[in-house]
């Protein structure tokens, strides 16, 4: 038999293909459980959003309710709540810009820091950005909004910080209107 006789594929050809595969599907059943166990839980997932009515928030009034483990505040407010905040010029602000995840890259304007345009819808996490006391509501201190008592920031009645050692406003989580009685954060 001539070389160009032989069959193109061997049987030792053979043996190196069906042990390589071997070894990649090994390989790939030995990873696949160390990649797997980085997504999130199951109860993580659960956490990533939740739905808050908010058919019961009267004008004027706050709710706080707990996502991640931290406080938020949802506030509806008045027409002159709205007013006075938007009347605050950007250069009386300590933090003039805004943290606020819906809107990144923008002011602190009240516009901004607001759910909805017409301002009546605020939703913050209501952690004080000083060292992380939970500031009082109902138009607490020196300016209509909270008051951190632990050291004695005061947040006016858009969650800016007016006076006191707090470096920042408030920070606005992601939230949005799943519909016009329900609010989704995250």
């Amino acid at each position: 038999m001539s070389q160009t006789d032989e069959p193109s594929g061997t049987r030792r050809d053979f043996l190196y293909y069906a042990t390589g595969g071997a070894a990649a599907v090994a390989t790939g059943a030995a990873v696949w459980p160390l990649v797997n166990q980085m997504n999130p839980s199951a109860d993580v997932q659960a956490l990533a959003s939740i739905f808050v009515d908010v058919s019961a928030v009267e004008v004027g009034t706050q709710l706080t309710v707990k996502y991640l483990g931290k406080p938020v505040f949802i506030r509806r407010r008045t027409p002159e709540e709205i007013e006075e905040a938007r009347a605050v010029a950007l250069s009386e602000l300590p933090d003039p810009m805004s943290q606020n995840f819906n809107n990144p890259t923008t002011d602190a304007s009240d516009s901004n820091r607001a759910m909805d345009e017409a301002g009546e819808w605020l939703v913050m996490i209501g952690v004080c950005t000083h060292l992380g006391c939970v500031p009082i509501g109902d138009k607490s201190g020196d300016f209509g909004g909270w008051f951190c008592p632990c050291h004695g920031s005061h947040y006016d009645s858009s969650g800016r910080i007016r006076k006191g050692p707090a470096p920042r406003n408030l920070d606005i989580p992601i939230a949005s209107f799943a519909d016009e009685s329900t609010i989704k954060l995250g």
